[in-house]
C-alpha cells in the first residue's frame, strides 16, 4: 500500500541521514493525516489510495508553480528544494501513462459512456478520474477531452 511505501522510504531517509527525502516524505505523511481526518468525518475509516495519490498530484503542482516564482525570482536556492520535492514525490507516483496511452484511454472511456459532446465532459473525467487517478496529470487531461468532444 502507499501509505506504507512513504513510512518505510521516511525511516529509511531517516537512517541514511537523507534530509531531502526526510523533509519530502514529512510533507507527504502530513498531508495524508490531514486527509484521514478529513475521510473520518465523511465516516470512512481512512483516506483512500486514490485521495492519497490526488493529493501527491496537488503537492506536485503546487511545487511545480512555487519553482517557476523562484526562477523568474532567481533564487536558486529555493527553486533546487522544490525541484528536490518534486523528485521524491514523483518517486511515490505510479508510471505516468503517456500521450499516446491517454489518448487511447480517452477514446475508450468516451466509447464506453456514449458520451458524444461537451455537455458530457463530466461523466468522462468522472470515470478517467476513477479508473487511472494518479497516472495522468488531469489538468493536461481536460483539454484533450473537450478536443475530441468537439
Amino acid at each position: 500500500m502507499l501509505r506504507d511505501e512513504i513510512q518505510n522510504a521516511l525511516k529509511n531517509a531517516m537512517k541514511n541521514k537523507d534530509t531531502k527525502t526526510v523533509s519530502a516524505a514529512r510533507l507527504i505523511v502530513a498531508g495524508i493525516k490531514n486527509k484521514d481526518v478529513d475521510a473520518r468525518a465523511k465516516g470512512e475509516k481512512e483516506a483512500s489510495e486514490a485521495d492519497i495519490l490526488s493529493l501527491m498530484q496537488t503537492m506536485i503542482k503546487q511545487r511545480k508553480e512555487s519553482f517557476r516564482i523562484y526562477e523568474e525570482a532567481k533564487r536558486v536556492d529555493l527553486a533546487e528544494k522544490e525541484q528536490s520535492e518534486i523528485e521524491v514525490i514523483q518517486s511515490f507516483m505510479p508510471k505516468q501513462m503517456s500521450d499516446a496511452e491517454v489518448e487511447t484511454a480517452i477514446k475508450g472511456i468516451i466509447a464506453a459512456t456514449g458520451a458524444s459532446s461537451a455537455k458530457d465532459m463530466g461523466k468522462v473525467m468522472a470515470e478517467l478520474k476513477a479508473k487511472y487517478s494518479g497516472k495522468v496529470d488531469f489538468s493536461t487531461v481536460s483539454a484533450k477531452v473537450k478536443a475530441l468532444l468537439s
